[in-house]
């Protein structure tokens, strides 16, 4: 159900009105193409992590197939990404509880979300399993009823509504009214709702059968984009103008509204909050699974590896989760100084991840060949050429991201922090070295074993 659901966030509820906004229905089109890179990428990611499954995952494989570096940057960068996440979506989901509890303080709600998912991560493994279960559940009926109403009134087998068959699709300036310039931009902003796929690939290391675990959701992934996203993308453009108010506001609750389903906006908003508080879930794990494994490597304080009888990195969940709070409270106290920093540095930190996944792949799968080549039980697709194609087009999304507007803040911040933490493994490699330099003088100076054994 973890890998079922990644993929649907609060994104596709509500942000993919915005992309519409933008493209019209050429939206699909950018769905699509941002939609294959991350199917390729985790095809890459799949083949490496039945390999070697690993809690660390994508960390893990750059430290092997790059350097320490790179391990160390990717791992931080993703922790960072996920904290920061916990945040907007502890924020998102707060701002609409305050809607049905108008006494209860915003930032008090914030928290208390991010106290609550916190104590089921804590407990056990098993108890966040259940609650993100019960979560993806709610978020996967939803979408399927929403697709099989859409595609009941576009098929003309809703009496009372009358079908609009492919007439938005076609009459409002055409099917990309603001010309393919806006597609190729709306791959930039459509990307960033694809980053959290890859949980199965970490969450797996947990499991009983890694490898089975692994390649079933991953494997899967495909069609979950294909229906979910591009299936939900196609129904949207479909039933209304893709010029609407309704759409840019919210375009799940305007097709609820079209149906005639009362209380449409409530119901939209119990499913949106249902996916956000399922992305906090999936970020406390993930943020936390990722410190201990930087931790188990040395490039964490030690106190993060540790485990609780349950078998949960309680100090790695408690450290993940700090963090989270101190970026809520600045969402409150300084959101467009450090807060707006923060959010903008981890924007790019999915593109980065991916496109380390693809380097990284790219360098251990000839390692693999030569090595253990029946170790490979997932492979990737038309090895080499595709992966060298996927990384291309990684490369072209970020070089989009400097010249989109919208996308440029996280372009600039996100390089400015990922500079920062690479020098900051030098520096830490650097102390590291001299502390061994140090010692090295004292074990020299120590009596020889032998004598000692014969006095």
């Amino acid at each position: 159900m973890i890998s079922l659901s990644g993929v649907i966030g609060a994104g596709l509820f509500v942000g993919s009105g915005i992309i519409i906004g933008k493209t019209g229905p050429g939206a699909i089109l950018s769905y699509t193409f941002a939609g294959l890179i991350v199917v390729f990428v985790m095809r890459m990611l799949g083949e490496m992590a039945t390999v070697n499954p690993n809690t660390g995952s994508f960390a893990v494989y750059a430290r092997e197939g790059i350097g320490e570096w790179a391990g160390y940057t990717t791992g931080w960068l993703y922790w960072f990404f996920w904290v920061i996440v916990i945040a907007l979506e502890a924020v998102a989901g707060a701002a609409i509880i305050h809607d049905w509890l108008p006494s209860v303080p915003v930032w008090l709600i914030s928290l208390s979300l991010i106290v609550l998912l916190k104590l089921t991560n804590i407990f056990s493994v098993k108890s966040f399993g259940e609650f993100e279960y019960w979560f993806s559940i709610i978020k996967i009926v939803s979408i399927i009823l929403f697709l099989c109403l859409g595609a009941a009134i576009i098929f003309g087998l809703v009496p009372s509504i009358k079908s609009p068959g492919m007439s938005n699709l076609t009459d409002l300036g055409g099917f990309i009214p603001n010309g393919i310039e806006s597609v190729i931009v709306g791959i930039a902003i459509v990307f960033h709702a694809f980053v959290g796929v890859e949980i199965p690939a970490i969450a797996a290391g947990e499991t009983s059968d890694p490898v089975k675990s692994v390649r079933k959701a991953l494997n899967s992934v495909v069609w979950r984009i294909s229906i979910f996203y591009i299936g939900s993308i196609a129904i949207l453009v479909t039933l209304l103008p893709w010029s609407s108010a309704g759409l840019l506001k919210s375009p799940f609750v305007s097709v609820l509204e079209m149906i005639g389903i009362p209380s449409a906006a409530l119901i939209m908003n119990i499913v949106v909050l249902t996916a956000l508080l399922s992305c906090l879930n999936s970020g406390l794990y993930t943020s936390s699974r990722m410190l201990y494994s930087l931790a188990q490597r040395g490039d964490a304080p030690k106190v993060f590896s540790k485990i609780s009888k349950n078998g949960v990195p309680v100090f790695a969940v408690i450290g993940s989760t700090v963090f989270a709070f101190i970026s809520t409270i600045f969402s409150y106290t300084s959101p467009d100084k450090i807060f707006f920093f923060l959010v903008n540095s981890s924007g790019g930190v999915g593109i980065l991840v991916y496109l380390v996944i693809a380097i990284s792949h790219l360098r251990l799968r000839k390692r693999i060949e030569k090595e253990n080549p029946e170790a490979l039980k997932v492979k990737m697709w038309l090895f080499p050429y595709l992966t060298y194609a996927t990384i291309a087009g990684m490369v072209f999304v970020l070089i989009l991201m400097a010249f989109v507007e919208s996308q440029r803040p996280q372009f600039i911040f996100t390089s400015l922090f990922s500079i920062i933490v690479i020098s900051s493994f030098f520096v830490t490699r650097r102390k590291k070295i001299s502390q061994k330099e140090e010692e090295m003088p004292m074990i020299s100076n120590m009596p020889n074993p032998e004598k000692v054994k014969d006095l």
